[in-house]
């Protein structure tokens, strides 16, 4: 993603941006070792951090992350359900 300033994350896995509701969504998907799920959540959404903030800046548009973690034998945070809800077009998991 190109962006006026220098920022370390600019490559998230998935953006989708709703012009029509002034949104962008920033999607990263990781497998992580389940003792880590939830500390894998909060590491996603502190690495797109400038990244949200350069978009909103850029866009014009109301910008949030969703960290989509999975631990290796499927463990899943008690956020997880709340993180996924938030995907635009998402049905009940």
């Amino acid at each position: 993603m190109q962006t006026d300033r220098t920022i370390p994350n600019t490559k998230p896995d998935i953006t989708i941006q709703d012009n029509q509701k002034g949104t962008c969504v920033i999607i990263d998907v990781a497998i992580s070792g389940d003792r880590n799920v939830i500390k894998k959540e909060a590491e996603k959404i502190l690495k797109y951090k400038d990244l949200t903030i350069e978009i909103q800046r850029i866009w014009n548009v109301k910008t949030r992350v969703i960290p989509v973690v999975n631990g290796a034998t499927g463990t899943l945070s008690k956020l997880f359900r709340k993180h996924v809800s938030n995907i635009p077009g998402h049905h009940d998991v």
